[in-house]
C-alpha cells in the first residue's frame, strides 16, 4: 500500500492528493504513555514526509501529568529512534513546531473548558479550521467519560458543515459481550457510529491488508479459496516476550481477551469474507461480519488454554508467568489460548480453522498457513519418498519478515521419481525495500479522512464477543488444574497438539 512506501513529491492532480485530509488537530489522550512516543508521533510524522499531512495541523498531547517543559522533545526523541528518522531532516523542526502539551485530569470540567479554549487558540494559529480526531489511549475505564466529557463541552460536533470530529479508541473495547455492549451504548449517546473508529493496530499491518489484495487482486487463487481445494486454515499469534511487567493488566485479560477476540478474528475475517461489492468501509465490514456470524458456536471441548512456566527463550532463563511482578503466585490466567472453529456457509463448510495465541513462545510470529487438500490420486504410490509428499501450503507471514510463501512438490534429480517440497517465497522488503512505518500510519490517516474500513464497528465487536465469552464463562467454572502447563520458548501446551491431531491434522511448522 502507499503508506508504507515514502513518497517524496505530490502534484495536485496525484491520486495521492486524494488521500490528503482537511486540516485538523490530533488529540491525544494519555499522551504520556508509551504508545504517543514509540508509535502514534512517528506514525504522524512519517506521513508528513509522505505528504500525507495538510499544511494547516497540530497535535496536542493530553494527560494528567505537567509534561509542558519535556513533551515536545521527548517527542521528537521518539520520532528520531522509534521512526527511523535523521535526526538532522529539515521537516522535522517544522512538525515539532506544532506539537503541543495540555495538562488536565480526564474528569475535570473546568479542565476541558480550558482545553476547548486551547484548541481554539490553535485553530486560529494554524487554520485547522475545527476539524478535530480524539484518540483515546487510556485506560479503558476513561473510554465513557472522556467522550461524555467531551460532549458535555461541546467538542463533539463539528462546527460547521463539512468539518469533522472523529474518535479513535483503543482497545480493550470490553472484556465480555455485556461490558462491550455497555461501552458501546453509553458512547453512542454522545458519539454518532460514523466518528468512532474502534482501533485494532493489525490492521494497520500492510500484509494484513494485501490478504484482500492476494485474493481479490489475483486471478489464480480465488477460484480454488473454498471447501473443494482448502484442507484446513491455521492463524497463529506468538511472541516469545513474557508480559512486560503488565502483570494487573495481563491477570485481567488473559491471551483469549488480549489476542484472540480482536487481532486473530479480524485476520480470519479477511481470510475468509467474500468479495465485497466495492472497498468501501460499508461494502467491507458486511461481508467481515458475516464471517463472524457464521462462525458455530464453539465447544469448550475444542478450545485449549495454557500458561508458561520457566524455561529458555533466544538462549535466555527467563521466568514462568507465576513468578511474573504483580501477578498472583497461584493465577489461572491463560498465557496461551487455542481453538477450532467452523464456518457454516457456502464456501467453508466443513473446513476447519484453527487459531492460536501465546505468549513466551519458542519465538515471535504471526501468520496465516492455508493448507490445500491432497490430490484424489496419488501417482507415486511406489516411491521410497512417498512419505515426503506434502500438501501444497500457503503462508502469509504478517509479522516480522512479512511476506508470502507458496510451498508445493518438485521432482528431484535423478533417475527415479522421488518428490521433495520446494518453496517459492515472496518478501516485502526485497520487493519495495526496509519501511520504518509501523502500521499506525494507515489508521491515523484514514481516520483523519473519515474511513472506517479498518477500524470495528458496533455489531462486529458484539458479534465476535458473543462467541468468546461462552468459552471464558466456561473456563470460569472450571480453573485449570494443570497449569502451568508449558515450558516457555516451545509452542505452547500438549494439548494444543491433541486438538489437531484428533482431527488427524497437526500444526505446521513456522
Amino acid at each position: 500500500m502507499s503508506d508504507a512506501t515514502p513518497t517524496q513529491t505530490a502534484t495536485p492532480d496525484s491520486k495521492q492528493n486524494e488521500r490528503v485530509p482537511e486540516p485538523c488537530i490530533v488529540v491525544i489522550f494519555g499522551a504520556s504513555g508509551d504508545l504517543t512516543k514509540r508509535k502514534l508521533l512517528p506514525a504522524l510524522f512519517h506521513l508528513k514526509q509522505q505528504n500525507l499531512l495538510p499544511e494547516q495541523f497540530s497535535v496536542v498531547g493530553v494527560a494528567r501529568r505537567d509534561l509542558s517543559a519535556t513533551f515536545a522533545a521527548d517527542m521528537q526523541d521518539g520520532i528520531i529512534k522509534g521512526g527511523g528518522v535523521d535526526a538532522g531532516d529539515s521537516t522535522l523542526k517544522p512538525f515539532m513546531d506544532k506539537v503541543k502539551y495540555f495538562a488536565t485530569n480526564f474528569d475535570d470540567d473546568e479542565g476541558y473548558e480550558k482545553l476547548k479554549a486551547f484548541l481554539a487558540d490553535l485553530d486560529a494559529q494554524f487554520g485547522t479550521k475545527g476539524n478535530r480526531l480524539f484518540y483515546l489511549a487510556v485506560a479503558p475505564e476513561f473510554f465513557a467519560d472522556i467522550a461524555q466529557r467531551l460532549a458535555k463541552h461541546g467538542m463533539t460536533k463539528a462546527q460547521a458543515d463539512g468539518h469533522f470530529v472523529n474518535v479513535i479508541i483503543e482497545k480493550p473495547f470490553g472484556t465480555n459481550l455485556e461490558s462491550a455492549k455497555k461501552l458501546n451504548t453509553e458512547i453512542n449517546k454522545v458519539l454518532k457510529e460514523r466518528q468512532i473508529f474502534r482501533i485494532d493496530h493489525y490492521l494497520g499491518k500492510e500484509t494484513v491488508q494485501n490478504i484482500l489484495v492476494f485474493r481479490f487482486g489475483n486471478g489464480i487463487f480465488e477460484p480454488i479459496w473454498n471447501r473443494n481445494y482448502i484442507d484446513h486454515v491455521e492463524i497463529t499469534a506468538a511472541e516469545s516476550i513474557g508480559i512486560e511487567g503488565r502483570g494487573p493488566f495481563y491477570e485481567a485479560a488473559g491471551a483469549l481477551r488480549d489476542v484472540l477476540q480482536n487481532h486473530v478474528m479480524e485476520v480470519l475475517s479477511f481470510v475468509a469474507m467474500e468479495p465485497p461489492d466495492s472497498f468501501a468501509a460499508g461494502a467491507v465490514r458486511v461481508e467481515k461480519l458475516k464471517v463472524w456470524k457464521a462462525i458455530d458456536p464453539i465447544p469448550v471441548e475444542d478450545t485449549v488454554r495454557g500458561q508458561y512456566a520457566a524455561g529458555t527463550v533466544d538462549g535466555q532463563g527467563v521466568i514462568g508467568y507465576r513468578q511474573e511482578d504483580r501477578v498472583n503466585p497461584e493465577s489461572s490466567t491463560e498465557t496461551y489460548a487455542a481453538m477450532k472453529l467452523s464456518i457454516e456457509n457456502w464456501r467453508w463448510a466443513g473446513v476447519p480453522f484453527y487459531i492460536r495465541a501465546g505468549k513466551r513462545l519458542a519465538k515471535r510470529i504471526t501468520e496465516v498457513t492455508v493448507v490445500f487438500k491432497q490430490p484424489p490420486l496419488h501417482l507415486f504410490k511406489g516411491n521410497a519418498d512417498d512419505s515426503k509428499v506434502q500438501p501444497n501450503i500457503l503462508k502469509m507471514r504478517i509479522q516480522p519478515d512479512e511476506g508470502i510463501s507458496l510451498t508445493f512438490g518438485a521432482k528431484i534429480p535423478g533417475p527415479t521419481t522421488n518428490v521433495k517440497p520446494v518453496e517459492m517465497h515472496f518478501s516485502y522488503a526485497d520487493a519495495f525495500g526496509k519501511s520504518s512505518a509501523n502500521g499506525y500510519e494507515r489508521l491515523l490517516l484514514d481516520a483523519m479522512l473519515g474511513d472506517g474500513t479498518l477500524f470495528a464497528e458496533r455489531e462486529g465487536v458484539e458479534t465476535t464477543w458473543a462467541l468468546m465469552t461462552p468459552i471464558l464463562e466456561a473456563w470460569a467454572a472450571n480453573p485449570p488444574k494443570d497449569f502451568p502447563n508449558y515450558e516457555a520458548g516451545t509452542w505452547g501446551p500438549a494439548c494444543a497438539d491433541e486438538l489437531l491431531k484428533k482431527d488427524g491434522r497437526k500444526w505446521y511448522k513456522l
